[in-house]
């Protein structure tokens, strides 16, 4: 046996003795729900990256343990550390607790100690990525999360009996799952999907991928290939896209120059993190209306990745005017001149486009975006946040029209586009144990209150003696016991 594994059973061990000290988690009190004999589950979680994780964390710390945890992916390969996710080491610090749910142990660091000793995280400068991987693939197995891999929710229909019916396609076929509550931790995409500016449609699909494809670069050799963007998906893709061989990288920025300065982080502390959701609306558009437009600064680590190349050329001031295909190739036209490009990779990020999310067609269009119910000032519109979701205080959906489809409030967004709402609590890591006990609380009040004749004809059942009667005499229960003075 290797010192690592030998470190990591003594960690686990130092997990578990503290979860018994704290006595976690909370024993299961949810009374069961049956249709046709099939148990009802009290929360589905889509997805099993860092947010559903986590989540179902909170949940089962809190004694919500009939629960589900589902990922299309297979196992190990969940979110985007393993897969279009291309950068060398994780953006955030590497000291950041991000999912420990306030447990020591539960740390990266913790784990990273464990496995690789304290000099070694010394040394560190950030978490390498596939690491962070690794990292949680321990978490789900240490808390023994209830994740099943390679099943896709294709659909979440309401009921008239007030519970959620999902369509749960597996290798094996296709079934209905019955949950109470249904929490979307499906990662940046997860209200909609890519975007990428119509005019790539002037071009054809072969020519093209969004960072958050699948690419073959190994296929880019020698090629001459675009990037668009310069945020940090940009930077990691290009450097992979020169690591691998291509020939020349022309790096188109809109911007006359590269943001610098990251905002958020800049202010992050305590209270933007328990702060935030109690802003007045115009003032939490204010926030992030100003960071949007401000756009977050790729890391000086991935951006030296790509200018460390001699065959790298970034163009400022260069939006895309023009696509056109000719020769085989693809012409691209900017403000500064025509440049033929082999592949072009969009780093443009995502948008929220709920009919996009085929799971979601039932209830879509009942769903309270912010542009229903709030004006964007005159000097900030931001398209952006008017097509966030307006989230009630537990990350719920809320209804365009009350009364509508009641249903919504038993369906969470745990995934990026909450921000508007929440605050940076469901995307990211430095917070993301805030938004699950957050979103777990909420859940849990629900599930009380909603279950409320239940636990009372529970508690009026209860008959269990704490005394037995025997404890004492009753002094004037004695046959001709003398009286008190008058």
């Amino acid at each position: 046996m290797t010192a690592p594994d030998v470190n990591l059973q003594a960690l686990e061990a130092r997990l578990a003795q503290d979860l018994a000290w704290l006595e976690l988690p909370a024993k299961s009190w949810v009374p069961p729900q049956y249709i046709d004999d099939k148990r009802v589950r009290d929360v589905v979680i889509v997805g099993a990256g860092m947010a559903g994780l986590v989540a179902s964390g909170m949940l089962k710390r809190l004694g919500v343990d009939n629960q589900q945890v589902l990922d299309r992916a297979p196992s190990g390969l969940e979110g985007p550390w393993a897969t279009y996710a291309r950068m060398r080491t994780l953006r955030s610090p590497k000291q950041l607790t991000g999912p420990a749910m306030g447990l020591p142990a539960l740390t990266f660091r913790a784990y990273f100690e464990a496995r690789f000793g304290c000099e070694a995280w010394e040394k560190l400068d950030r978490a390498p990525r596939l690491v962070w991987m690794d990292y949680l693939i321990w978490y789900r197995k240490v808390l023994s999360l209830p994740v099943e891999n390679e099943v896709e929710v294709q659909a979440i229909d309401p009921r008239p009996d007030g519970l959620l019916a999902l369509k749960v396609a597996r290798n094996d076929g296709v079934e209905t799952v019955f949950a109470r509550h249904v929490v979307l931790a499906n990662g940046r995409d997860g209200l909609g999907g890519p975007f990428v500016p119509s005019i790539a449609d002037a071009i054809d699909r072969k020519f093209w991928a969004h960072t958050a494809d699948e690419i073959n670069f190994e296929a880019l050799q020698n090629k001459r290939v675009a990037v668009i963007g310069a945020g940090a998906s940009s930077m990691d893709n290009a450097a992979v896209a020169l690591e691998t061989g291509c020939a020349r990288l022309d790096l188109f920025i809109r911007r006359n120059d590269i943001p610098r300065v990251n905002k958020f982080t800049g202010i992050g502390s305590q209270g933007v993190i328990h702060g935030f959701a109690g802003l007045p609306d115009e003032w939490k558009w204010r926030f992030l209306d100003h960071t949007i437009r401000a756009q977050t600064p790729p890391p000086r680590p991935s951006t030296l990745r790509v200018s460390q190349h001699a065959n790298a050329h970034f163009h400022l001031g260069s939006p895309i005017l023009k696509l056109e295909e000719k020769g085989g190739d693809v012409v691209l036209t900017t403000p500064k001149g025509a440049y033929d490009v082999d592949f072009i990779i969009f780093g443009t990020g995502f948008q929220v486009d709920l009919l996009a999310r085929p799971e979601l067609s039932a209830v879509a269009r009942y769903i309270r975006l912010w542009r229903d119910r709030f004006a964007a000032p005159e000097d900030m519109p931001n398209p952006e946040l008017e097509n966030s979701p307006d989230l009630g205080g537990s990350f719920e959906f809320l209804e365009k029209v009350p009364g509508s489809c009641p249903a919504l409030h038993q369906i969470h967004c745990f995934n990026f586009p909450a921000t508007l709402s929440q605050g940076k609590l469901s995307g990211d890591i430095p917070a993301i144990s805030e938004g699950a006990d957050r979103l777990a609380r909420g859940i849990v009040r629900s599930l009380f209150v909603a279950d409320r004749e239940r636990h009372y004809a529970a508690l009026i059942a209860f008959d269990t003696p704490e005394l037995l009667g025997d404890e004492w005499t009753d002094a004037d229960a004695a046959v001709g016991a003398p009286h008190a003075a008058a």
